[in-house]
């Protein structure tokens, strides 16, 4: 028996990965995050799998659920948004495994930091622009942020910023940010990235609010900000360079004439 903490990605049900498919393939019970992952990403699932929505129940409840796989010797595919490994209350989960003696695996999967960039079109490290990605998010009643990562410590950086569950504090995230970067700095909102209905706009940061209904982006909308969104401000890496030599190519050498 084990238990398997799948990332489903960001919503599109083909944007998890061949390897996290395949176990809920075979997987007997299902759990997963219905108030996050589409209901869509279930068709992966075998035709007589318990499916759990996990949204109803509290950690004791699907401590609960583990438990009783244990005792039928099932695997269970735990289903979680983006990749597990970023705000996906994963580790509580994994101590009690741990406490129980039941084995578990994680599967990584899409994060909706690059499916927001992809949705953008947008390289998020630019050679003499940003080389740095600061994944971040502002308090919330589940958890807070320690005030040593706080936006306004962050942004000093002026490195690329990618703000998750931010819509409903829009407001604030602006005024904190405005405080060391310009306010001609473009920035994006991503809403629900790779879903049916994914929502757009892009903007500076000076001008963003007054263009926008903060209540429209309320709910899982990612914040991107930095001088990389712009598609007129790129250096070239060398990488591809024709007179840069690697183990893989030798450069082209020009002769005079």
């Amino acid at each position: 028996m084990k238990v398997y903490f799948i990332g489903a990605g960001p919503g599109a049900p083909d944007l998890i990965t061949l390897r996290g498919a395949q176990i809920l393939a075979r997987a007997p019970m299902v759990l997963y995050a219905g108030s996050l992952v589409s209901c869509e990403m279930l068709a992966h699932c075998r035709s007589d799998a318990e499916i759990i929505d996990t949204a109803k129940l509290n950690l004791d409840e699907q401590e609960a659920c583990y438990l009783r796989a244990r005792e039928k010797g099932w695997e269970v595919a735990r289903l979680h948004s983006g990749d597990p490994a970023i705000y996906g209350a994963t580790a509580e989960q994994m101590r009690r495994l741990d406490r129980q003696g039941i084995a578990y695996e994680v599967v990584p999967g899409v994060s909706s930091f690059t499916s927001a960039a992809a949705a953008l079109k947008a390289e998020l490290t630019k050679p003499e622009v940003s080389q740095t990605i600061i994944l971040t998010r502002t308090s919330g009643r589940a958890s807070s942020i320690p005030e040593k990562e706080s936006l306004q410590l962050l942004a000093t950086h002026r490195a690329t910023l990618c703000i998750f569950l931010s819509g409903a504090n829009l407001q604030q995230i602006v005024a904190d940010l405005m405080v060391s970067y310009p306010p001609t700095t473009p920035v994006a909102l991503v809403q629900k990235a790779t879903w049916p209905q994914e929502k757009l706009h892009r903007s500076t940061l000076g001008c963003l609010l007054d263009q926008i209904n903060t209540q429209d982006w309320h709910l899982s909308t990612m914040l991107l900000v930095g001088d990389v969104l712009d598609d007129k401000v790129a250096g070239e890496s060398r990488l591809y360079a024709a007179n840069y030599s690697h183990r893989f190519r030798k450069a082209v050498r020009r002769t005079c004439t």
